[in-house]
This record gives C-alpha cells, sequence and structure tokens, in this order.
C-alpha cells in the first residue's frame, strides 16, 4: 500500500510538492467519498470552486493511491501445468458431464447384469443390445472430449502413467489372481498384453491419448479415424495384443470427442432435441428386440473382425459403419437427456473409474459362483432386481468413502517415480 495516502479516518499529511498531485485527480484520497450504510455520507470533500469541471469518478480499488505516471502492473501469468497458488479458487467441474458419467457407469452394471438373462429372455436381450449400441460410446467421446488439452508435457504424460497405466497394471494382475481363486483355475496366467474383463478400456485409453497430438494435425481426423476402424474390421490377424482391435474400432468416438466444442453438446441439450429422443429410443428398442434372435450381439463389443464372427470380410465394413452412425445417434440422444444442474449423484461423477474396475470382480464373481443358476433370477421380478442390485452397487463403489479407500491404486501420486521439474523447483523458491 502507497504511505502517502493516509487510511479512512486518519489525519491528512501534507503531500511534498514535487509529488502533489492535480486536484481533479481521481487519484486523490480526498476524492473519494465513502458512504454508510443506508446512503448517509460520512466524509465528503468538495472539489475547489475555481475547477473547471467537476472530479471524474473514484479509479478502481487496485489502482487507488498510485503514484502519477507509474507504468501500470499486470498480474504474472501462471505457466500451465504449476499448480494453482493459495487463495484461487481451480475451475469448477461441469455437472452435465458428471451427470453423464454416472448414468453411463449405472447402464454399463446394468449391461453387465443383463448379459446372462439373454438367452431365456427376448427383452433383457433387446435391452441389452440397446445399451451396448451407446453406452461405450459415450463414456469414450467423453474421454476424448477431455484429452483435447493433452500434449507431451511433462506432468500430462506422469497423470497418464499414474491414472491410467498403474491402474491397468494392478487392475490386471488382481483380475488374474481373483479368476485362479474365484474360477478354480491356478494356473491362469498374468499378461500385460492380453488385458482381461474390463481393464481393455485402460489400455485402450493410453494408446488413444498418446496418439491425440496426432489427431490434431491432420485435416480431417474423423473419417481417417473411421477408415481406420473399418480397416481393423476386415483384418483378422490383428491379434489379441492390447486388445487392438477394439482400440482401433472404437477409436472413431475418441476422435469425435476430442474434435467437439462446447456448442456441440448445446446443441444435442435443446428442448426439441430432447423430445426428439423419445421416440428414437423406442424406435432402436423395438428393433434390437426384432434383431435379437436374428443378430450376433458380439458385434457391439468391436473386438473381432468379420471374418472371426463368422461374417464375409466385406460385411465388417458394412457393420462398422452402419454401427458407427446408430451409436452416435444413440449418445446424441443420451446427452440429451442428462441434466446439466447439479444433482445427489453429480458427485459420483467424479468417481466412475471406480465402480467401472471395481464391479467387476463382482460381475465376474457372480458367474464364477453360479448365481443365475438359481430360477427366480429368470422371471420378470428377479430381473428387475437384479438390476436394481446392479445400479445401487455400482452407485455405492463410487462414492467419496471408496475414492478415498483406493485412491492409492487409481490415483497414486508416485512422486518418488519422477525425476524433478527443475523450472518447478527454481519457481517455488522465488
Amino acid at each position: 500500500m502507497n504511505n502517502d495516502f493516509p487510511a479512512y479516518g486518519e489525519r491528512r499529511v501534507p503531500l511534498p510538492p514535487p509529488r502533489q498531485m492535480p486536484q481533479d485527480s481521481p487519484l486523490r484520497a480526498d476524492a473519494l467519498v465513502p458512504e454508510r450504510a443506508g446512503g448517509a455520507t460520512a466524509t465528503t470533500t468538495r472539489a475547489p470552486a475555481a475547477a473547471p469541471t467537476p472530479a471524474p469518478a473514484p479509479a478502481p480499488a487496485s489502482h487507488r493511491g498510485r503514484a502519477k505516471g507509474s507504468r501500470r502492473r499486470t498480474a504474472a501469468p501462471i505457466p500451465a501445468g504449476t499448480s494453482t497458488p493459495a487463495g484461487t479458487s481451480a475451475k469448477p467441474r461441469d455437472a452435465f458431464f458428471d451427470n453423464a458419467k454416472y448414468l453411463a457407469i449405472v447402464l454399463v452394471a446394468m449391461g453387465h447384469s443383463w448379459e446372462p438373462l439373454r438367452d431365456g429372455s427376448r427383452t433383457a436381450a433387446a435391452f441389452y443390445i440397446t445399451v451396448y449400441a451407446f453406452h461405450m460410446p459415450a463414456f469414450i467421446i467423453i474421454s476424448g472430449y477431455f484429452s483435447r488439452s493433452f500434449d507431451m508435457r511433462k506432468d500430462r504424460l506422469q497423470r497418464l502413467i499414474t491414472g491410467v497405466a498403474v491402474p491397468y497394471i494392478l487392475f490386471e494382475v488382481a483380475y488374474t489372481l481373483f479368476k485362479r481363486w474365484a474360477d478354480d483355475d491356478p494356473h491362469y496366467p498374468i499378461s500385460l498384453m492380453d488385458p482381461w474383463y474390463l481393464t481393455w478400456f485402460l489400455a485402450a485409453l493410453f494408446i488413444w491419448r498418446l496418439t491425440t497430438p496426432l489427431w490434431k494435425i491432420v485435416r480431417w481426423p474423423v473419417p481417417l479415424a473411421l477408415a481406420i476402424a473399418v480397416l481393423a474390421s476386415l483384418s483378422p490377424d490383428i491379434g489379441d495384443d492390447l486388445d487392438l482391435q477394439r482400440v482401433l474400432q472404437f477409436l472413431p468416438f475418441f476422435v469425435i470427442g476430442l474434435s467437439l466444442r462446447p456448442e456441440h453438446f448445446k446443441l444435442v441439450r435443446r428442448k426439441k432435441a430432447r423430445i426428439l429422443a423419445v421416440p428414437v429410443f423406442a424406435g432402436a428398442l423395438v428393433f434390437a428386440y426384432w434383431a435379437a434372435p436374428r443378430m450376433n450381439a458380439a458385434w457391439f463389443y468391436h473386438r473381432d473382425a468379420a471374418q472371426e464372427l463368422g461374417a464375409p470380410w466385406w460385411s465388417g465394413a458394412v457393420m462398422t459403419l452402419a454401427m458407427f452412425g446408430c451409436s452416435l445417434v444413440l449418445v446424441a440422444c443420451f446427452f440429451a437427456w442428462i441434466p446439466g444442474r447439479t444433482m445427489w449423484c453429480t458427485a459420483l461423477g467424479a468417481g466412475t473409474l471406480y465402480g467401472y474396475l471395481l464391479h467387476g470382480f463382482l460381475a465376474k464373481g457372480s458367474r464364477f459362483g453360479n448365481w443365475y443358476d438359481t430360477p427366480w433370477v429368470h422371471t420378470p421380478w428377479g430381473m428387475v432386481l437384479i438390476t436394481l442390485f446392479a445400479g445401487t452397487v455400482i452407485t455405492l463403489l463410487c462414492t467419496p468413502p471408496v475414492q478415498r479407500a483406493f485412491r492409492w491404486a487409481m490415483e497414486p501420486k508416485m512422486t518418488w517415480a519422477f525425476k524433478k521439474d527443475p523450472v518447478g523447483a527454481a519457481r517455488s523458491r522465488n
């Protein structure tokens, strides 16, 4: 604070002549007119009668007390990747995306609970096909949208390792050990190159995010990614390493997420889009009910080439393009129904990775333990109860207590594993 200007209520000391300010300067302390509550004036200092013009309005608080002619200082920008200074607030989370992630993960769990019911219920099969047509594409589009700023900067590479690669390794090992015990298969091998069950998504996300800088420089990223997906569906020799078929066939959705902007999400959330989403979803369920006994649901997993599904090679291109279009329409309808306000479930959107990876033990355990052999499970009321149970379990696994308990595995800091940034260390010393 400039000591040339006394605080309100103190005795004013005359300024030395060299630093005397004009009578009409907005920086003068006696040009301010503070007011009491209710509008009563506490102190009023009039401008001299000879002044040709009234005193200008008071200067902003940040400029008061600055000497005339001094250079205006602006706050230095915070370098990207550095921590936010104490006392400043971080950018708030968008409730829309947290709500979308939570509802998508609930559908993932429900879809897994319906899988053993498909053979005995055409209705369960129709719901299963419909949900599988859009729930993972929606997740992947959101993942791509939040990967737009990814580059090869040190801090972002560290987060990619600690938030994706490390959980992949830990849960790949954990799932394998669980299968050995629960499925009575003690010799089942541990293979980091062959993702088991849910871990394929972490392997795919790691690869997709590493390729993000490449998609930013090509002229037509989405058509190129779609062409790669079509070629993958025609190539049975790709193999199972890192579930590369899924990586390539789901790639267009990630690239779409990279290409989207906030206004695109606002477009599908208009009232007209919400109304149109109702008949579109109804039509999708009717078509799925018709297609359930006629169509191989493995097409929706995107993990095999056409020849591996017993179909002619050209059908891979047809099915990839057709399912891509259908998935995009259903994803848009799904987003149209997502509320944008903060709700009771909004905070759970930050824990979807926890729910995704942890519910796999229960989903697979139900198969290993033959839970679905019980007859009542296959009744209509049994299906409803199974659906509600799956939604409840996945909700509990996304809660903050579970996040705190498993953060060491999902989001380890691992500062000991990385070299210190010399620039950041020098900045912290200053």
